[in-house]
């Protein structure tokens, strides 16, 4: 008979040693490192952050990039530029010393197709007939100036150069190299240039209806085809050319010499602005000045600019203001032969130009009072914020435009303008 073997219960303390050798087996195949729990709680809050600080990066950009879209929108459209729809120029368009003051020779720049042609001196004088005295369209501050004929049909204001020395080979080169990078409707289009030998010569887009200077001063009546409405768009235009030239380009291009002599008008009496041989490239910085010789033209010259060779933007803007002044009187910037107290234009408008009774007695009488008074009052304010002795009153020419844009459309439409005054208020461009 065999011996059955009794099995003892499970006392407490077995069982409490199997639990702890299963709970030790267990944690031999399911144990956690630290790294990996640390590496699990890091990469989402790592995610989280780069998409915080992407959503924020696009958000500012969009920010910034917002304004300057809303308020050259209509700009950009019409004003283009070489790749980029602003345009930068790295260095300045003085040349090196080695183009201008007789070293190593260099090359002007290359033309491109479609925006700027190299002619020989042949195909001009070809042009022109000759040169011949028929052709002939009148002299500015450049040379004289021809009408010509291209071998593709176009017609061209062709000018030839007739300064000497440095400063006539800086002017030419700096109209080429600004010009053949400039794209805008309100400035005049240069086709070419030749740079054969001594030769040095432009052309231009033609201009039927000659300089604004001539079209205001003649003494044939002419400027009676300037009525009230076309005064004020020229106004817009060149304000329009000015804003390009300030606020649209990186760094700011400085005219320094513009003057109604300078202005076009095509056969539609639309202004553009040329003649940029004397004009400089501004300080990248907000109402940057830069020190340069005093040069231009006496009445237009910004007082600041005259007395210490410190040159902005708002040296521009004073100057267009004295064209707004003329194109409102019809009197030249300095004029001798008028009364005393009326030799210089500022000085004899600018305290009238605030005064609503004294300022449509100084009207030009060719306009035959077929203006607007609202509108006569609202462009006199506009001209005296222009013309203020200290350049820090004088306002940016993208409030010109803005605040000029109603009152031209009042006219071009026939409408009130009473609503209107001058002010920073952006407004709709045309």
């Amino acid at each position: 008979m065999e011996e059955t073997k009794a099995t003892e219960p499970p006392t407490r303390t077995h069982i409490k040693g199997n639990r702890n050798h299963l709970l030790h087996h267990h944690n031999q195949h399911h144990h956690i490192h630290p790294e990996t729990t640390f590496l699990v709680v890091l990469v989402p809050i790592v995610l989280v952050i780069l998409i915080l600080a992407i959503s924020l990066l696009v958000a500012y950009l969009r920010r910034v990039k917002s304004p300057k879209l809303n308020g050259t929108a209509s700009a950009n459209k019409s004003c283009m530029f070489n790749a980029h729809s602003i345009i930068t120029f790295n260095g300045t368009t003085d040349m090196k010393k080695g183009c201008i003051y007789g070293g190593s020779p260099c090359s002007l720049p290359r033309a491109t197709s479609n925006v700027v042609q190299v002619f020989t001196y042949k195909e001009l004088q070809s042009a022109t007939d000759d040169f011949n005295p028929t052709n002939f369209f009148g002299r500015d501050g450049f040379g004289n100036v021809y009408r010509g004929m291209l071998r593709d049909g176009t017609l061209s204001t062709i000018k030839m150069l007739h300064r000497e020395g440095k400063q006539g080979e800086r002017a030419f080169r700096v109209e080429v190299d600004l010009l053949s990078r400039l794209h805008c409707p309100y400035l005049v289009d240069l086709l070419g240039y030749c740079a054969d030998n001594q030769h040095k010569l432009l052309v231009f887009e033609y201009m039927s209806n000659g300089t604004l200077h001539d079209r205001l001063h003649s003494c044939d009546g002419r400027s009676q085809l300037l009525t009230w409405g076309i005064r004020l768009r020229i106004a817009l235009d060149c304000a329009r050319a000015l804003e390009f030239l300030h606020e649209h380009t990186t760094p700011s291009v400085i005219h320094r010499d513009f003057k109604s002599m300078n202005i076009l008008l095509n056969e539609n009496f639309r202004g553009k602005v040329s003649d940029f041989g004397l004009a400089k490239i501004g300080s990248d910085k907000l109402n940057g000045m830069i020190s340069t010789r005093v040069l231009g033209t006496t009445g237009y010259l910004a007082p600041e600019y005259a007395s210490t060779g410190k040159l902005t933007t708002k040296s521009d803007v004073y100057s267009y203001g004295v064209v707004l002044l003329e194109l409102l009187t019809g009197r030249v910037p300095i004029d001798p032969n008028r009364p005393p107290g009326e030799h210089v234009l500022v000085s004899w408008a600018l305290p009238k130009l605030t005064n609503r009774a004294a300022v449509v007695e100084m009207i030009d009488p060719n306009l035959h009072g077929q203006f607007s008074r609202k509108d006569l009052i609202q462009v006199a304010a506009i001209a005296a914020m222009c013309v203020q002795t200290s350049a820090d009153y004088r306002p940016l020419m993208t409030d010109v435009v803005q605040s000029l844009i109603p009152i031209v459309h009042s006219i071009s439409f026939g409408c009130s303008t009473s609503s209107f005054r001058f002010s920073k208020r952006v407004s709709p461009r045309s």
